[in-house]
């Protein structure tokens, strides 16, 4: 017997290294990968979403924008061109949800601080109130980077748009007042070619964690 082994252990080898790339191959293929959704107007609450754009399925993006930011300098697109970034809607004086969802988004921001690929963009919701002056002072308590996040005001109007027609984040407010907002929890993921991938409560932990780990795969970040 052990001569009969000895004769065919080159063949039962091989037969055994076939074997585990086959299994390794095949659960490979198996493995379901991970896929974010492109999200579009029909896809998300109508009431986050500008009427005149609730009926588009696909080919929504991120339109062109330009506001001024809490060192007084003006960010477009272009700043966040070929860029992976979360935009969201708040206001300095909120004492409801917004200082839980700056602190949340400043611990995103120390997952990104080395990572080039992605920036945050946080948008007034009260541009009447919140100047320059008292967004710089709300970024310092928060900690910003001014490298990597931008707190952001300009028009009503055109944050308005933004919200609605963009970002498909932010509710209407008073049906009497054209331009009224109420700004919601919502984070939003947007990738290096200006379309939605995901929306977060970015009051909770565990969506935060969920938005990290989905900023890391658009990324290519190595979580292992």
């Amino acid at each position: 017997m052990p001569s009969l082994f000895r004769r065919y252990r080159i063949f039962i080898g091989i037969f055994i290294i076939f074997s585990a790339i086959t299994l390794f191959l095949f659960y490979g293929a198996l493995k379901p990968k991970k896929v974010l959704p492109i999200y579009n107007p029909s896809d998300v609450n109508p009431e986050l979403v500008d009427s005149t754009i609730q009926y588009v399925s696909k080919y929504h993006t991120i339109a062109d924008f330009s506001f001024v930011n809490q060192n007084g300098d003006t960010i477009t697109q272009k700043d966040y061109e070929g860029k992976i970034y979360v935009a969201d809607f708040f206001f300095t004086t909120c004492g409801s949800i917004c200082p839980k969802m700056s602190r949340n988004l400043f611990e995103v921001q120390k997952v990104i601080l080395d990572n080039p690929k992605v920036m945050l963009l946080s948008h007034t919701v009260f541009p009447e109130t919140d100047s320059v002056p008292v967004l710089k002072k709300y970024a310092i308590k928060y900690g910003v980077k001014d490298s990597k996040w931008n707190l952001v005001t300009g028009s009503k109007k055109d944050i308005y748009t933004m919200a609605r027609k963009s970002y498909l984040a932010v509710k209407m407010g008073k049906p009497s007042e054209l331009l009224d907002m109420v700004h919601t929890e919502n984070f939003v993921l947007v990738d290096e070619k200006r379309r939605i991938r995901g929306f977060y409560d970015g009051t909770k932990e565990e969506e935060i964690q969920r938005l990290i780990k989905d900023i890391n795969f658009l990324s290519g970040v190595d979580e292992e």
